[in-house]
């Protein structure tokens, strides 16, 4: 039971329960600060002729006052300047930051829950193509330290489909290159067991052997698996900048990110043939129905099918 229900106090509670009890990272955490500032801002301005501090939450913002006609309202300022995409989860926040204050009984109800989350545009993922793939990866110089090293990143990343920050975040003591098995840390750090293909073990363990011999840091010493020049930790912005540079080298025409190869591996499973919930398990994700967006991709396969069963074609 939260005994102060001032809005700043409020929202901190509930930040410090999705670290805690849901083990959301830091950057979740600061993402949904900002939302919930920002609504406590608009708010408490269309509520009162008070001039608002320069930042932060208004000392006379109190979530007990707010209705669903002043949610809308919020969202409406939200429309001028943001996407669909940026106010549906400004209001999944707002509405998790009222479940979390009805469940504390704070409030009797969630004056979110009726408000209607905007209809969301069908974005179609970019990915590559197969060929592309090995073109992207065949353009990676493994004649230095740093070529073997993002040789490993990007088989590894293809290989695998995993986030860039789970990549990032994988240690030594994660990879088992005997049996071709990573453990990667995703959202809500949850854990997850992953197969690598030979390729990526075969760069991984050349890179981490190059490694040793240039640094004395041998293959199991323990820490980081990916790391920098100054043996620091690679990040995920890090590995972006990277893989920039080798599309541009390569000159590939679709947009190409570390998450594009995430795309790709669930695709090019999919049209392979694989179930969609092992596609599922292997990506994290808790909904099928967000690992579902991938199989419009695979309509040549299905269509292959078709023709090849049924009596009618």
């Amino acid at each position: 039971m939260i005994s102060c229900a001032t809005g700043s106090h409020t929202i901190e509670q509930f930040l410090t329960s999705l670290a805690v009890e849901k083990g959301y990272s830091i950057h979740t955490c600061r993402a949904y600060r900002a939302d919930l500032v920002a609504f406590a801002r608009i708010v408490a301005a269309a509520q009162t002729n008070d001039a608002l501090p320069a930042k932060g939450v208004p000392d006379h913002f109190d979530p007990r006052c707010v209705d669903s006609l002043a949610i809308r309202g919020f969202l409406a300022v939200l429309y001028r300047s943001n996407s669909k995409a940026t106010i549906a989860r400004k209001l999944s926040a707002v509405r998790s930051y009222f479940r979390f204050l009805q469940r504390q009984g704070v409030v009797e109800h969630n004056p979110a829950e009726t408000v209607l989350t905007p209809k969301q545009e069908k974005k179609i993922p970019h990915y590559l193509t197969v060929d592309d793939v090995f073109r992207l990866l065949d353009q990676v110089q493994e004649d230095s330290l740093l070529g073997q090293r993002n040789r490993a990143i990007f088989e590894t990343l293809y290989s695998a489909g995993t986030r860039v920050s789970e990549l990032a975040g994988l240690d030594t003591t994660d990879v088992n290159l005997d049996t071709g098995i990573i453990r990667v840390r995703g959202k809500g750090n949850k854990e997850r067991v992953l197969p690598i293909g030979e390729k990526a073990v075969a760069a991984i363990r050349a890179y981490r052997n190059r490694l040793y011999e240039a640094t004395g840091v041998g293959p199991t010493a323990g820490g980081a698996l990916f790391l920098n020049q100054r043996q620091g930790r690679l990040t995920p912005r890090s590995i972006a900048r990277i893989l920039d540079r080798l599309v541009r080298q390569c000159g590939l025409l679709v947009p190409v990110s570390p998450h594009t190869l995430r795309h790709t591996f669930a695709t090019h499973l999919l049209d392979a043939g694989a179930d969609l919930r092992t596609v599922q398990e292997l990506l994290g994700h808790e909904s099928l129905s967000t690992t579902q967006k991938y199989t419009h991709v695979s309509i040549d396969r299905l269509m292959e099918t078709y023709d090849k069963a049924h009596p009618r074609r």
